[in-house]
């Protein structure tokens, strides 16, 4: 006969672990992660099977009955005012629903992300924190996919380098912690092992695929144009021209430890996202 103690454990491993953003860069590749070790998993999506949406607070209670923890990417992003609002407001309802357990994906250098991070902090759930740099794959998955096939990438950056995290190692970092002891109250900064330019992630991109992409230097204004240009919306261009004018303006320009804290091995270089990437076939379109 299980003691009571076995018996609550037993409960708990059959709870799911739900993953909001569970469709985006780093979500799905939780969500697939935990999968394959048979955990139970929840997508939180707005086109999920229980529907979550930010803006949509109605959705937000049945999404979390019976969970056990939760992986949390804030869509669009937690630089945009507000964010730590619903961050608060979303923790104090997993505290309700008797979530053990939040992890927060976060961003290097973002005043509103800070904000977002020190809400959870104040929050009474078990919290962890990923604080993340630059994506490897935003070179090869929507924002600047289309730039490397088209053979330039053009950005309002210079000289600033940033040590480009691959979120792989993000995924295996966010699965460890979602189900493992020893991670709350822990705030890992991800990143990757070396600092590049963009301009020198280009030419890495460009070696490896032998092919000639180059890098233009834009100044904001001329970024503003492309963007409203392409008909992006109103919210993500402010959005990318803090990201551009502010974060990338040498404030991460380091190289930190937090890949090697919780996985116990280096972080994933560049030069191997790339190599995997060739072989994906995406940059020959």
């Amino acid at each position: 006969m299980l003691n009571t103690n076995k018996k609550n454990e037993l409960e708990l491993i059959d709870q799911p672990i739900l993953v909001l953003g569970g469709t985006g860069k780093t979500g799905r590749r939780v969500v697939e992660r935990l999968k394959a070790r048979e955990i139970p998993v929840r997508v939180g999506s707005r086109n999920g099977e229980q529907p979550f949406d930010w803006e949509d607070k109605s959705t937000w209670v049945s999404v979390l009955e019976g969970v056990r923890a939760v992986y949390i990417a804030y869509y669009p992003d937690l630089a945009l005012p507000g964010a730590s609002d619903d961050i608060s407001m979303f923790a104090e309802l997993a505290l309700k629903n008797n979530v053990k357990r939040l992890v927060l994906l976060s961003g290097r250098g973002e005043d509103g992300a800070i904000q977002s991070e020190e809400a959870l902090k104040k929050s009474n759930v078990e919290w962890t924190i990923l604080r993340c740099s630059w994506f490897n794959q935003n070179f090869s998955e929507n924002f600047l996919v289309d730039q490397v096939n088209d053979g330039t990438i053009a950005l309002p950056v210079g000289k600033v380098t940033e040590p480009f995290i691959d979120v792989e190692d993000i995924a295996d970092v966010a699965v460890k912690v979602l189900t493992e002891d020893g991670h709350v109250g822990e705030l890992y900064e991800l990143t990757g092992p070396r600092l590049m330019t963009f301009k020198e992630a280009t030419e890495e991109i460009a070696k490896v695929t032998g092919r000639d992409i180059g890098y233009v230097e834009l100044n904001i204004e001329e970024f503003k144009a492309g963007l409203k240009e392409a008909k992006t919306p109103s919210p993500l261009v402010e959005l990318l021209i803090e990201l551009f004018t502010t974060v990338l303006d040498g404030r991460n320009s380091e190289v930190k430890n937090g890949v090697q804290r919780a996985l116990g091995r280096k972080p994933r270089d560049f030069r191997e996202y790339v190599q995997e990437t060739v072989v994906s076939g995406v940059w020959n379109k």
